[in-house]
């Protein structure tokens, strides 16, 4: 089958590798759309970071070359012994994090924060942008027929956006303002919807991104025009309840700490490649808080569920549809090119 490989830096090969069989617990997926994730795009350009080189992961026991993509939907087609969660013809997607099972973090039901976590399209285990993926049946989940492949291939990611704001300590009613309004940010304000937030700001440089905030009922905030903190202060009579931080970009990280209230609460979504500086006064005189998130947990129903409630929709988030064949250079390169994309699907 076709599988894109990760081999090294900047060096993503389409190649014909062997096609996944369904061993026992596991459910093998004929993959309909996954997305490119920003995940993936930093393994592109600056990796390997969730990739295994040179030694192998300590839970799939694989490193690198390995296949790419954890965002996407499928239809069963295939179970081993032991499965009893689903059946050959159900439309799934994949929660697609290891864990070991054994550490503190994982005993305590935090297995987002596995020792030793991984997800399955950056630590092995095939991956959503090949034909075909055999997955762990605890994985798995089904999709009603009201939510469409292509909206299964945002579950993934709007699990991020959503455990990042039921981690918040935002309370229905409350302001909120999301820094970046790339794929996860604009899912963020989502979430914040489905939430309860009386105001969502979104700060974002990009007119198509700002344009899909607004359609997304955000209130944005150009920083080119405005002071950012200043501006958000105003607005909102004395700073956010909750900033969230979906630039990875070291100086926002500031400008999201300092746009909080009295008491406020930043939270840290993205994954910064280089390191980022702040005024431990800024969090002291103001008793404000920080908190950061990776990935997600527990949340997978909730997300299907609001999506059969119309939120997260595929139609207002998804910018190009491409195949397979086309995934190096109209996905990724293009992402690095063309910054006016919010997300791309990729037809396995």
């Amino acid at each position: 089958m076709k599988a894109l490989r990760w081999h090294g830096l900047k060096d993503l090969r389409l190649e014909n590798i062997e096609e996944p069989i369904a061993l026992p617990g596991k459910v093998k997926i004929k993959v309909e759309w996954c997305g490119i994730c920003g995940s993936d795009l930093h393994e592109y350009t600056a990796g390997p970071i969730f990739i295994p080189e040179g030694a192998p992961h300590p839970i799939t026991g694989e490193k690198a070359p390995i296949v790419m993509g954890h965002e996407f939907s499928g239809k069963v087609v295939e179970v081993g012994v032991g499965v009893t969660k689903v059946n050959v013809g159900d439309r799934v997607v994949v929660e697609p994090i290891y864990s070991c099972g054994k550490c503190d973090a994982c005993k305590g039901g935090y297995y987002n924060l596995c020792s030793t976590m991984g997800f399955l399209g950056l630590a092995g285990g095939g991956g959503g942008f090949s034909e075909y993926v055999a997955a762990e049946e605890y994985m798995v989940h089904k999709i009603p027929e009201s939510v469409s492949y292509e909206q299964g291939a945002l579950v993934e990611p709007s699990a991020v956006a959503l455990h990042a704001v039921r981690q918040s300590k935002l309370k229905v009613g409350d302001k909120a303002v999301v820094f970046g309004a790339g794929p996860i940010g604009l899912l963020v304000i989502e979430a914040l919807k489905a939430s309860g937030a009386s105001e969502i700001y979104a700060v974002e440089l990009s007119e198509e991104r700002k344009k899909k905030a607004t359609e997304l009922g955000a209130i944005v905030i150009d920083p080119k025009e405005y002071d950012v903190v200043e501006e958000i202060h105003k607005r909102t009579n004395g700073g956010a309840d909750v900033a969230y931080e979906v630039t990875g970009v070291p100086p926002v990280l500031t400008q999201a700490l300092n746009s909080t209230k009295v008491g406020g609460e930043l939270m840290i979504v993205s994954i910064f490649e280089k390191e980022a500086s702040i005024k431990p006064n800024n969090i002291v005189m103001m008793e404000r808080t920080i908190k950061g998130i990776i990935g997600y947990r527990n949340v997978f129903p909730a997300v299907i569920s609001l999506m059969d409630q119309g939120y997260f929709s595929a139609e207002k988030l998804v910018t190009k549809r491409i195949k397979l064949d086309d995934v190096i250079e109209e996905g990724f390169e293009a992402l690095l090119k063309e910054k006016n994309h919010v997300k791309i699907l990729v037809k396995a």
